[in-house]
């Protein structure tokens, strides 16, 4: 039983680990910004640029471009009219970004306006506890939250298709000899925070896989165990208490049970690796204790 369930949980991991690295576009940022609960300010706090400040800082904006602009030149070695074409790139990326700020400068101002609104109500804990004392006016704040974060959310949508266009089109001056010479040059995010989604996201689909394979084998089953109670642990505290449905985060708690057991019985000796691996320990372990005299 306790190999099927092994099994089991390491090829859900895998699996899911694999669909999220073939799909090439994963992002937690979605499920982090839905979050409720206690905990939820802090895994909100994990979305890159929640609040859209970065985003909406054109001189920022024209200033990471800038340097990709330049580290892409370096990284192909550009020629000349290569440099001028990453210099025309930059300069359309720019009155694009000028355009969408343009086209919604009405609802952008309504979201500035309210940034502060916003700010008292998720910091000020004496409204806070008396607004979640009340079940509807815990709902009220979330609503006016959503409702502040939906006057920016196409311009900011905008603007990340801006980015992702501007990554494509820099690469794409590239000579077919220059980019099989060179891999292609991500743009990456600046962090937001400590540790946000713009980090997240390239570690759970690798962290995913790996989980699933040392399960699947039976290998460091412990270990595999208990980093995949802690996700789904912290999956089921996003969203506490869980509601019924498809959404509910009961599943990750049930599973984050079986991944506890599997970490717990030494599942992995059982038709796994660690089998070997025991007998290596033991053999190193025990070999130079002393005889109990008799």
């Amino acid at each position: 039983m306790l190999v099927l369930l092994r099994i089991s949980v390491g090829w859900h991991f895998y699996s899911e680990g694999m669909d999220k690295y073939a799909a090439g576009n994963f992002s937690a940022a979605p499920f982090f910004a839905n979050a409720k609960g206690p905990m939820a300010g802090q895994f909100r706090g994990m979305v890159w640029d929640a609040d859209g400040k970065l985003r909406l800082n054109e001189a920022a904006n024209q200033y990471y471009w800038a340097v990709y602009r330049d580290q892409i030149i370096a990284h192909y070695g550009f020629d000349e009219a290569q440099t001028r074409r990453a210099q025309i790139n930059y300069k359309d990326a720019v009155e694009q970004y000028q355009w969408v700020i343009a086209e919604n400068s009405a609802e952008l101002e309504e979201f500035e306006l309210g940034r502060d609104r916003i700010a008292l109500l998720e910091t000020d804990e004496s409204e806070r506890t008396l607004r979640d004392g009340v079940a509807s006016l815990g709902g009220q704040r979330d609503t006016i939250r959503r409702e502040w974060l939906g006057k920016a959310a196409p311009a900011l949508s905008q603007i990340d298709k801006i980015w992702d266009n501007y990554a494509a089109a820099q690469n794409a001056v590239a000579t077919p000899e220059q980019a099989d010479a060179h891999a292609s040059l991500k743009l990456v995010k600046p962090r937001t925070g400590r540790i946000d989604t713009s980090v997240i996201d390239g570690i759970i689909p690798y962290f995913d896989i790996a989980v699933g394979l040392c399960l699947l084998l039976g290998f460091f089953t412990p270990i595999a165990g208990l980093a995949a109670a802690g996700f789904l642990g912290s999956v089921f505290l996003s969203q506490y208490p869980p509601t019924t449905g498809p959404s509910s985060s009961n599943y990750q708690l049930i599973e984050c049970m079986a991944c506890l057991v599997l970490a717990s019985t030494g599942a992995g000796r059982f038709a796994g690796l660690d089998f070997f691996l025991h007998l290596i320990v033991r053999k190193f372990w025990y070999r130079d204790e002393p005889e109990i005299a008799t």
